[in-house]
């Protein structure tokens, strides 16, 4: 599969996971809609835009169980969420002495998103630890929302989450918290393309996820899904057109934050392409390699470094990208220095005092890349010494 994707040659390619990589055919197909709109860019945009859309959408809803409706195309989840965020501390709205719920393994960028809109209103943004070893997913989620208080007035956690790559249990959260009249947030943005997704059945308010990463879109494809009796509480990060509409569409919803001005929309019209492309590829059997290449990058990891996984290897945990225990170390400078001494691309994470390689597994990746490759890196060698080292003193 390497040769269906435009990566470099010389580089070990672990880091699928941050931006995605996209497959040649695919790409050209982005293009091709690049060209159509550069060709007759009033015609396509004024005339052409919105039923273009609204097919893109629909494919996207029947792969992500979900009605075209109800989502909307965003770059990312990060913007998506703000959306989301920036309208939920309005229109909820939070006041001094509210809790958003949530937990130690999130997103930084959403982090700070949410800490932007809780401080100034004096809301409690309580990142919950969420610390190993862990059992079963049932059982993280009841420690989880044990802390569920009576003024927390929104869930929010991730899918799978950025630091640690774990799975969450997100419908099982998100069901106990709509028992209790509670808002629920989740950010999925690893999830499509790396799982299964029906989003009517996990049943959460609002959830946003990335199509540039795991389903191998162009970069800057991305989506929110709100649930239609909740779409009311949202309002666009930027007025324009599609407020107030002239020629109103099917819903406010997708007249506020479907058009944000002038744009390329080529990436979101190429994501039915990446959907088609796995299908046709027969991801799950990939997904399943994938899991099954991750599981020995662990296994040798922990081996080397005397160190404990923190989940176990199961894809109730993880699928394609797991975080692998290494020694503790400087992550930044252990992630620069494999990257310039070795062409090897891959996070290096501090978390809960700990450091990790976030190893992603994709179709294009070897077995001798995801580990033989770090397994003879004389820097690792040096700190599995040190480490011994440590110990015996």
């Amino acid at each position: 599969m390497r040769g269906e994707f435009l990566l470099k040659d010389d580089v070990v390619f672990l880091n699928h996971g941050s931006f995605g990589a996209c497959p040649r055919e695919v790409f050209e197909i982005y293009q091709a809609w690049q060209r159509e709109l550069e060709s007759e860019p009033v015609g396509f945009l004024g005339r052409r835009y919105g039923p273009l859309m609204k097919q893109a959408r629909d494919d996207l809803g029947r792969h992500v169980g979900a009605h075209g409706d109800d989502l909307v195309y965003y770059p990312n989840a990060t913007q998506a969420l703000n959306a989301v965020i920036q309208s939920l501390a309005e229109n909820l709205p939070l006041t001094a002495g509210d809790e958003v719920l949530s937990t130690s393994h999130e997103y930084g960028a959403l982090d700070r998103a949410w800490t932007f809109v809780c401080e100034p209103r004096g809301v409690t943004y309580n990142r919950v630890p969420l610390d190993p070893p862990f059992t079963t997913p049932s059982e993280l989620a009841e420690r989880f929302l044990s802390h569920v208080g009576p003024r927390t007035r929104i869930v929010y956690l991730s899918d799978i989450t950025s630091p640690t790559a774990m799975r969450l249990p997100v419908a099982q959260v998100v069901a106990a918290a709509r028992s209790r009249g509670l808002v629920t947030v989740v950010d999925g943005a690893h999830a499509p393309g790396q799982v299964d997704l029906d989003l009517t059945a996990i049943g959460a308010d609002f959830y946003a996820g990335n199509c540039h990463k795991w389903l191998c879109a162009p970069k800057g494809s991305g989506f929110l899904h709100a649930r239609r009796e909740m779409q009311g509480l949202l309002r666009p990060l930027v007025v324009g057109h599609g407020w107030r509409p002239a020629n109103p569409g099917p819903s406010r919803f997708i007249d506020e934050h479907q058009w944000r001005g002038t744009h390329d929309p080529a990436a979101f019209l190429a994501v039915p392409a990446a959907i088609e492309y796995q299908a046709r590829h027969d991801w799950p059997t990939i997904r399943a390699r994938a899991h099954e290449i991750g599981a020995y990058a662990v296994d040798q990891l922990a081996g080397l470094f005397g160190v404990e996984p923190l989940t176990p290897p199961t894809t109730d945990w993880w699928v394609q990208m797991v975080a692998a225990p290494i020694a503790r170390s400087d992550a930044h400078k252990v992630g620069t220095r494999l990257y310039e001494e070795h062409k090897i691309v891959i996070p290096i994470i501090d978390w809960g005092g700990r450091t990790f390689a976030r190893i992603s597994v994709q179709a294009y990746t070897t077995k001798a890349e995801a580990i033989k490759r770090l397994m003879q890196v004389e820097m690792f060698k040096a700190m599995k010494e040190r480490g011994t080292m440590r110990k015996s003193k």
